[in-house]
């Protein structure tokens, strides 16, 4: 470039880091200011058609030099862009480049493979492969994929490449200034013929050599949900994640209908480490859809869906449509877009009208609406927008009633034209740094040329589009259009926009006749002039050209759940441009279609939930277009509501019971899910693992086995096996399980029994259930002869297990009785044999201890003609459910004894012929249910009761509350009475005596009251010819009883007396008289009191003691109230034996009580006190002396005349001088003196009380006497220590006073055994008997000290010292020696 003729006007800086602070702008809104200041230059070209004609040829010379000074600008630009590139390459920044792409390979399997590509870019991309969309991470694999990058050239090598190879590869570039990929697929193919042995099988789990592999599973996901416009939804799932790395997070990704979701106002994703969850803030129905959570590993993903259903909001006006959905905006130009929308599926009971378009200006919260009148098309052009400004809109729709809700607002939309919208999303070319600007000659404009492509894209009855292609001759400058039209047949061409041309090549013409026929032309222009029109279009007949769809085809629907039904149809026939579809459900006679789906479905199949179990329902369909909705299709067929009969799932818990040297017994449990019908058998495979490597499966068994256990035979010893297991109904054969673990087929030769089987549990209440299970097939060396049932929390550690019962029990079956409400349980058996209890079986599956709402219970029930029955009601019956009855957990077969009767949700067990034999326990399960069962147990008492029950209904007879008694009444009076249960108001009674009828009378007075059923007959009193037997007799109806009394002999006379006794007692109570006769009681405190209680007294009532005849003061204190006389005797003896008496007496009379205390009653009352001491007696303790061992037992109060008997080894002890008993104040002792070996056992202590005493016992035996005896021993030889330890007895002063040259002499008396030391002391230091000191100890009693003449030197402290092997003791003293003339 000729540098000397570059003309630079001027030359601003630009820095691409700090755009934003260069300009003052951020880049939204500096893009925002260059578009409105291009729009306003634009909108400035062209003014009135007057000012256009008077500045035309100035705006002609203008525009050219403006061109012509772009022209130059531009090019100047450009080449100092290329200058620049070569000054400095290093500074040129642009996005990847894929110069050599990777290609795809199909190779064999061992083989390696080797994708490369070339990579160009500034600054250097970053280039990531990956494997179907997952990132490959050759440290998770090392050795299987090699990663390289030299010189731009990037490769990825698959090492001895198998069938998980086989995938699409990408490899991704990017760097700052974009991102780019590019694909590439690989294929693995294998030769045809065996699997070889030497091939490695493919890996599970985590492959420590490989790196790691995450097991991802999904847990607690969310169903099948249902909302209503305006609410907010959370759904969420539990990730477990395995291993759990902490610094490791998976990729988390919700879809709608396959759709990515991205986080918006409506919808708001989050991720807590476990656990996903997707919100949506403000339903609509636009949210309804098929949503999947996908979870991401390195190694593989897994999905979890359910669809979520979004009913309408209430409208605010009463049957008004729902509101729109999807609205959409096609087409953006600079002044116009076509508004889109779906069609709701509920018009509220009224064809829909049309529909409104209402737009707002972004920045601003004015709706305005676009069109005058309601359009029916789903589809309107909107024009009047103002270039450069953003817009949203939404759609109402009407009916008669009124005018729904409004849509959900459609996104942002710009007005502009496509290209500049275009230009505004792509990146920019690089800046230079300088703009340059030149000075050029103008040239003269262009007319534009004719406009190409001229169509009408869409027409309806409302308005026709018309869209065509700029001219390619247009000058350097905009161009804008006019429309023109003329009716067909005709060539008067009129213009449709006169005042302003349009600026987009698109244009939508309003106010058309309906029925006429145009053809349309576009004209371009600018500044230069009006071009030449285009050619006309064909004749366009205005009118829906977009006809409404057919009515789908026929509606077929089948079961899928209990709660939904899947309906498919027959598309509608040459529908054009196909929205989709509205499935409507309406219950079987209530002639009201409720929509199932709010957003239209495109396929023809769909699944309706929300269903009511067991209702019959019939579906419609409708299509729809942007045209409208179709006619709807013919009604399906009525089908009721329940889960389709399937295939069911796999069985699982596969295990072995038994094992030979050719065959083994297998195990395992139901499938979770048996399809909605019974399990008509198992199909059981077997394959041979060699080295790691199975082999291929095999067909244990051709024909299905009813039994969940099954012997495999013809296997090899010492082989290695696995099995699968499938199930199968009516349905089907259902896909197998999971391979089970390898065994080894050898013969079992322990002694202990296997594993019971086959574990179910039923009758879960909230504290008990009951659990059956199969013995073990294998028995051991002896035959099984009990089981043990083990029980634990469903979620406690396996050391957690405990036994139910503690001895073994005989039968398949147990009632567990020790369950917890609300806790999860799991249960397994153990059984046993002589040599021991063998290996446990499978736990069962978790159960909650709980009582289901709507439990039943067996009812045994009785009719009139004395049947007996069993009868058990189930709410919850499927079509196919059934009712099975057991005996002892058996199903009864057999109908000589028992006749089961079903009906409906009841059914029944009848006894045949009640006997013995029925006796057991009676089960009624209901098959496909939720564990619908109960039990009734019928023991032999139970059957006897049933009988008799049965024997009186069918012979009845008038039901008795009470037999037929007689009791005596006030006065003496006697009173016959009985009460029948049940007698009406018909009843007759007949009054015999000795077979004689008795009538009211003097006599006898009789009373019948039907309201109570008691009926009595009254006598004043009893002669001696009223000795016989009293019936009544009842009838009512059919239905008769009688009750008889007889009263002769001792009975009649005992009743006669007691009856002359109550009539005196009656007259004695006229007065003062005893309520309560005398009487003793006697306190826990061992005091006797006398006690009475006195009735019908006043003030001048006295009461007066007595005994032995003599008068004795007691408690003459007589109270209205209580009514009570006390006589206390503290400390109770022989001297207070006697009889005492109370004597009451006033005006009215008198009344006496005696009591005899005397003989027996002194004794019973003694005997009563005693058994208080003894009650107050505590237990007995052991406490060892210097003499022995003693037990003792303290009372609260102790009375000599206690009589107790102490035994040892439950015979009485004989006392002796050796063993003695005595009592110290409250305490009771027994002395052991010099306790030996044959002193050891049981002792007690009894108490005598006349009945049958008490005893308190203590065991002096093992530890416990061998305690007490060294205690006895240490506090024996303490004492002989003390006994014999040498002692100093007295004789010594405390301090000797003596005169100088005198003779000193001490004695003192000593003691001990043996005959203690005696050693004298001097100031602490041992003195020598020599002339002066002479010291003697003579007689082992008597020690002596003696000075023969004192001298000053002798003054100090002496001390003797006595001590032998038990023990010393010293006695001190002072000498104090004066001389006389010191004294003086």
């Amino acid at each position: 470039m000729d540098k000397e003729n570059q003309i630079i006007g001027y030359v601003v800086p630009i820095f691409r880091g700090s755009q934003e602070y260069a300009s003052g702008l951020s880049d939204t809104e500096e893009a925002r200011m260059k578009e409105s200041a291009g729009y306003m230059a634009r909108r400035n070209l062209f003014t009135s058609g007057l000012e256009m004609e008077r500045t035309e040829q100035t705006s002609r010379k203008v525009s050219v030099r403006q061109s012509a000074e772009h022209i130059s600008l531009s090019k100047r630009i450009y080449e100092n862009e290329e200058y620049h590139k070569c000054m400095n390459e290093d500074s040129l920044m642009h996005a990847p480049k894929f110069v050599i792409k990777p290609r795809s390979h199909t190779v064999w399997e061992k083989q390696c493979v080797r994708l490369h590509c070339t990579v160009s870019g500034w600054p250097d991309p970053r280039v990531v492969w990956y494997k179907n969309n997952v990132t490959i991470d050759p440290m998770a694999r090392p050795g299987k994929y090699k990663l390289q990058s030299s010189y731009n050239v990037h490769s990825l090598e698959i090492d001895r490449c198998d069938f998980d190879d086989t995938a699409q590869y990408r490899v991704s570039a990017m760097n700052s200034r974009g991102e780019l990929s590019t694909f590439a697929s690989v294929v693995v193919k294998r030769f045809k013929g065996e699997v070889e042995e030497a091939l490695p099988m493919p890996r599970h789990g985590i492959v420590s050599e490989y790196g790691i592999t995450f097991e991802t599973n999904i847990v607690d996901g969310f169903g099948v949900s249902f909302g209503r416009e305006g609410e907010t939804m959370s759904l969420g799932a539990m990730v477990i994640i395995s291993p759990n790395l902490a610094r490791y997070q998976p990729d988390v990704q919700w879809y709608r209908d396959d759709v990515l979701l991205q986080p918006s106002k409506w919808c708001q994703m989050h991720w807590s480490g476990d656990k996903a969850t997707l919100t949506l803030t403000h339903l609509n129905k636009e949210d309804e859809g098929l949503y999947t959570l996908r979870i991401t590993t390195k190694t593989k993903y897994e999905t979890y869906s359910a669809y979520v259903f979004v009913r309408d909001a209430d409208a605010e006006v009463e049957g008004a449509p729902g509101a729109p959905l999807d609205v959409t905006c096609q087409d953006a130009s600079k002044d116009y877009v076509i508004v889109t929308w779906k069609q709701p599926a509920v018009d509220g009971g009224n064809s829909i009208l049309g529909y409104f378009v209402d737009r707002c200006e972004v920045g601003t919260t004015h709706w305005s609406q676009c069109n005058d009148t309601p359009i029916k098309f789903a589809r309107f052009p909107v024009t009047g927008l103002v270039e450069g400004r953003s817009y949203t809109f939404r759609v109402r729709a009407v009916n008669k009633s009124g005018m729904s809700r409004p849509s959900r607002t459609s996104e942002v939309v710009a007005a502009m034209d496509p290209a500049d919208r275009t230009r505004m999303r792509g990146s920019s070319a690089p800046w230079t740094g300088q703009i340059i600007v030149t000075e050029e000659e103008p040239a003269e404009g262009v007319v534009p040329g004719r406009p190409k492509e001229l169509e009408v894209t869409e027409a309806t009855k409302n308005y026709v589009v018309l869209s065509w292609k700029a001219p390619g001759e247009r000058g350097h400058e905009g161009i804008m259009y006019y429309v023109e039209k003329c009716v067909s047949g005709t060539d008067s061409w009129q213009r449709v926009n006169t005042e302003i041309p349009v600026k987009s090549p698109r244009y939508a013409l309003f106010d058309l006749a309906e029925g006429k026929a145009y053809r349309f032309r576009v004209r371009c222009c600018n500044s230069a002039g009006v071009g030449e029109p285009s050619e006309a279009t064909e004749a366009t007949t205005v009118g829906d050209k977009l006809d409404i769809p057919s009515a789908p085809g026929r509606v077929v629907p089948t079961r899928n759940t209990d709660t939904s039904v899947v309906v498919s149809w027959e598309a509608s026939r040459n529908a054009k441009e196909l929205v989709g579809y509205y499935i409507e459900a309406s219950i079987v006679g209530s002639n009201t279609f409720e929509p199932c789906n709010n957003k239209p479905v495109k396929a023809t199949r769909f699944v309706c939930h929300g269903l009511v179990t067991g209702e019959s329902y019939v579906f419609r369909v409708k299509a729809l277009n942007a045209a409208g909705l179709s006619e709807c299709s013919q009604e399906s067929e009525a089908i009721k509501v329940k889960a389709a009969i399937a295939s069911p799932t796999p069985p699982y818990g596969i295990s072995v019971l038994e094992c030979v040297r050719d065959s083994m017994v297998l195990a395992w449990k139901q499938p979770t899910f048996i399809g909605g019908a019974d399990i008509t058998g198992y199909f059981v495979d077997y394959r041979e693992v060699i080295n790691g490597v199975p082999g291929k499966w095999h067909e244990a068994n051709v024909k299905a086995v009813s039994d969940r256990a099954y012997r495999v035979s013809d296997l090899k010893e010492n082989r290695k096996y696995q099995f699968q297991v499938r199930a199968a109904n009516m349905a089907g054969v259902g896909i197998p399980s999971l391979p089970s673990e390898t065994f080894i087929c050898e013969e079992w030769t322990i002694a202990v029994p296997g594993p019971p089987h086959d574990l179910q549990v039923t009758e879960v209440r909230a504290n008990t259930l009951v659990l059956l299970f199969k013995p073990p097939v294998y028995q051991g060396r002896d035959p099984v002869n009990g089981f043990y049932v083990d029980i634990k929390e469903a979620d406690a550690e396996e050391e957690a297990w405990r036994g139910v019962n503690e001895k073994a029990i005989s039968t398949n079956y147990m009632k567990i009785k020790i369950l917890k409400e609300g806790e999860t349980y799991v249960f397994r058996v153990r059984a046993q044999n002589k040599a021991g209890v063998g290996k446990a079986s499978e736990p069962t599956e978790p159960v909650l201890a709980e009582t289901k709402p709507g439990t039943t219970e067996i009812v045994v029930d009785i009719d009139d003609d004395g049947v007996i029955s069993m009868n058990f009601a189930c709410s919850n019956l499927t079509p196919d459910s059934k009712f099975v009855w057991s005996k002892n957990y058996k199903e009864i077969t057999d109908e000589t004894r028992i006749t089961v009767a079903t009906s409906g949700e009841k059914s029944k067990a009848i006894f045949n012929m009640p006997a013995e034999d029925d006796i057991g326990i009676y089960s009624c399960a209901v098959t496909h249910t939720n564990g619908e069962s109960s039990s009734y147990t019928l023991s032999a008492e139970e059957l006897k009761k049933l009988l008799e029950i049965s024997h009186d209904h069918k012979f009845p007879i008038i039901p008795l509350k009470t037999e037929l008694a007689v009791e005596l009444q006030e006065k003496g009076r006697v009173r016959f009475w009985l009460q029948a249960e049940k007698i009406s108001a018909n009843g007759k009674i007949e009054y015999v005596f000795n077979d004689n009828t008795l009538s009211q009378g003097e006599k006898y007075k009789m009373n019948f009251n039907k309201d109570t059923g008691v009926i009595e007959m009254i006598m004043e009193s009893l002669l001696q010819e009223d000795e016989g037997t009293f019936t009544f007799q009842l009838q009512d109806g059919k239905a008769t009883n009688q009750s008889s009394l007889v009263l002769i002999g001792e009975v009649f006379k005992g009743l006669q007396k007691e009856s002359e006794f109550m009539c005196k007692e009656w007259h004695r109570k006229q007065g003062p008289h005893f309520v309560e006769y005398l009487s003793y009681e006697v306190t826990p405190e061992c005091c006797v009191f006398l006690k009475c209680k006195v009735g019908n007294i006043k003030k001048e009532t006295v009461a007066l003691w007595y005994k032995d005849g003599r008068e004795v003061k007691g408690d003459g204190n007589l109270t209205f109230t209580e009514g009570v006389l006390n006589l206390e005797i503290a400390q109770i003896s022989k001297k207070d034996a006697g009889v005492y008496e109370i004597v009451m007496k006033d005006d009215r009379g008198k009344d006496t009580s005696t009591l005899n205390l005397t003989e027996q009653g002194f004794r019973d009352l003694m005997n009563e006190m005693f058994s208080h001491i003894a009650n107050s007696s505590t237990a007995l303790k052991i406490q060892s002396t210097e003499e022995g061992i003693r037990l003792y037992s303290f009372v609260s109060y102790y009375n000599e005349a206690l009589q107790v008997t102490w035994h040892h080894k439950d015979s009485a002890i004989a006392f002796t001088d050796r063993i003695k008993s005595g009592v110290v104040g409250e305490q009771l002792w027994l002395q052991i003196i010099e306790p030996t070996e044959k002193d050891k056992g049981k002792y007690a202590i009894e108490f005598h009380d006349g009945k049958g005493g008490l005893k308190r016992t203590v065991e002096l035996a093992g530890q416990a006497f061998d305690d007490a005896y060294a205690e006895f021993q240490r506090l024996k030889a303490a004492a002989i220590a003390e006994r014999n330890r040498a002692r100093v007895a007295g004789g010594l002063p405390d301090v000797v006073t003596i005169q100088e040259l005198k003779a000193l002499n001490l004695t003192c008396n000593i003691s001990g055994d043996p005959v203690p030391e005696v050693v004298w002391l001097k100031n602490e230091r041992e003195i020598v008997s020599d002339d002066h000191y002479i010291m003697k100890f003579e007689s082992g009693k008597y020690a002596s000290f003696t000075i023969t003449t004192v001298n000053t030197t002798d003054s100090g402290k002496y001390s003797i010292l006595v001590k032998n092997k038990y023990g010393t003791e010293s006695a001190d003293f002072t000498i104090s020696v004066f001389s006389p003339d010191s004294k003086k």
